[in-house]
């Protein structure tokens, strides 16, 4: 990955519209070398990372089709290197220190010619600034800083130029409720992952079904009660069958039986379709399903790290115990049901479990490696990095196979 100097962090934030569904990430680089008592943000070194890291790897593994909000500073801003981004699929976002002059304004209109996309990042609204507010096409709002009593008359507004307006460090589902009423375009934040178990609800049936199922494929099962299980529920074997499907697996026909997809995938492919339907199947949004896009990731980047540390010794049923860890550990949220009730229905081992219930062990400190992952805690990262005996190379290789391999799961029904 070149030389030390050059190491550096990559976060993925999910972007939601309106529907709760995925339509971007903004990604956050930031070089494992700077010194946070001197530098606050990564940004005075932003250029420098992030041509380095772009030039690393594909930005469309790292984004899967979907759009990426890129932190732009004044240097980058004005300097030729964003040619390199693809001007398709990436939002420029200014960093809110940039003042919005002359020179700023017109820049922002020849890389709007070009086809970028323009943010604005924690704007406070500027009666002084419409000229920025007619090229740009998207403000963010950071909600926390700007306060929800403010919010309407800030939304009013803006409301007047031709915009997007993103709400930014939504963390509840009463926050997004109040902005989505306000009539914001976007949302980032972590409300779709936060636990709302207010009345202990009842695993639904279709929930049950694909518990039964993944109990079923965990105990080896015979494929005759694994079909019957499907037979049972004709909603769980179309779900699973739009699935495979929509899969790249390099077949030339489609899969057409439920025996003919349990023998074409095997037990181990089809405990980790059931292990994704879950997700999949819930409900309308599908493969874009925001709590999906976390599950596979952290379940393939726990295998991934799993194997890397084991090297070529890694036992596929000890990889396969990372990749189930991190599918299952957003099942409470999803199902809106205690852990501890999902794991009753399941015959889990005991390292697979405590590391669901208290994030024990080894399967325990990597899936809170992958949480604190996904809310760029980079501090809390290295740490982990450490116990678990990992490099920041191999950390990074394992963030890219995981999002490569989650971008194949959607097939034909990507954007």
């Amino acid at each position: 990955m070149g030389t030390p100097s050059e190491k550096f962090f990559l976060g993925r934030q999910p972007i939601l519209d309106r529907n709760q569904e995925i339509v971007g990430f903004e990604l956050l680089f930031r070089s494992a070398d700077i010194d946070h008592a001197v530098f606050e943000s990564y940004s005075h070194a932003c250029t420098h990372v992030i041509t380095h890291a772009l030039s690393s790897f594909g930005i469309h593994e790292v984004l899967g089709g979907k759009f990426g909000f890129i932190n732009v500073p004044l240097g980058l801003l004005l300097s030729e290197l964003l040619e390199l981004l693809p001007v398709d699929q990436t939002v420029l976002e200014l960093l809110e220190m940039i003042q919005l002059d002359d020179q700023v304004v017109e820049r922002c209109r020849e890389l709007k010619e070009l086809g970028f996309q323009l943010a604005l990042d924690d704007h406070e609204f500027d009666a002084a600034n419409p000229g920025i507010y007619s090229v740009v096409d998207i403000i963010k709002i950071d909600i926390l800083l700007t306060g929800m009593d403010a919010l309407p008359e800030v939304v009013r507004q803006l409301r007047k130029y031709p915009v997007k307006l993103l709400a930014e460090k939504v963390e509840t589902v009463e926050q997004f409720q109040i902005c989505y009423d306000l009539g914001f375009d976007l949302f980032q934040g972590y409300f779709f992952a936060r636990p709302v178990v207010l009345n202990r609800r009842k695993l639904d049936v279709s929930g049950m079904a694909l518990l039964k199922l993944l109990q079923q494929l965990t105990m080896d099962a015979t494929i005759e009660t694994i079909e019957m299980t499907f037979k049972e529920n004709p909603a769980l074997s179309y779900n699973l069958l739009k699935l495979v499907n929509s899969v790249s697996l390099g077949m030339r026909e489609k899969i057409k039986t439920l025996r003919h997809a349990i023998l074409m995938l095997g037990m181990e492919q089809l405990r980790r379709w059931t292990q994704l339907s879950m997700f999949a199947g819930h409900d309308s949004r599908g493969m874009n399903h925001p709590l999906l896009e976390m599950a596979a990731v952290r379940g393939r980047l726990m295998e991934t790290m799993l194997r890397q540390l084991a090297s070529r010794s890694a036992n596929d049923e000890r990889a396969e115990a990372a990749f189930m860890v991190g599918i299952l550990s957003l099942l409470d949220i999803l199902f809106e049901t205690p852990m501890e009730e999902i794991i009753v229905n399941l015959n889990l081992n005991d390292d697979v479990s405590s590391a669901l219930l208290r994030r024990e062990g080894q399967l325990g400190t990597m899936l809170k490696l992958a949480e604190k992952l996904e809310v760029t805690d980079f501090d809390a990262v290295t740490v982990l990095l450490e116990e678990c005996g990992l490099s920041l190379d191999q950390l990074l290789a394992a963030q890219l196979e995981a999002f490569n391999w989650r971008s194949s799961l959607v097939g034909g029904e990507e954007q």
